[in-house]
């Protein structure tokens, strides 16, 4: 069992940024890939980024030069800057995370508000 608590949001001015953090309750190097995603009023839950146990990442095409994940094995944690906000990325972001065993887990989200 993967337990995620994600933190970091809040209210944020368009073109201002921000870092949402992830912590795992267990060593990210038994975790397969972690990421976040995030869900918007109305809309589907949408990738926003990952990263392997190999550091391999994998980023959205609409937010690619405006995000970067990164990971800190030391503090089993995973962290998502997001650059140049818009209102339109008001959304509750989520952090997942995959196990070699295909389960997959997640946060109860940390919601980010744009305000234009």
């Amino acid at each position: 069992q993967v337990q995620l608590v994600e933190s970091g949001g809040g209210l944020v001015q368009a073109g201002g940024s921000l870092i949402l953090s992830c912590a795992a309750s267990v060593t990210i190097f038994s975790i397969a890939a972690m990421g976040w995603y995030r869900q918007a009023p109305g809309k589907q839950r949408e990738l926003v980024a990952t990263i392997t146990r190999g550091g391999r990442t994998n980023y959205a095409d609409s937010l690619k030069g405006r995000i970067t994940i990164s990971r800190d094995s030391a503090e089993n944690t995973v962290s998502l800057r997001m650059n140049s906000l818009k209102p339109e990325d008001t959304a509750v972001y989520y952090c997942n995370a995959n196990s070699y065993s295909a389960i997959s887990y997640w946060g109860k989200g940390t919601l980010v508000t744009v305000s234009s």
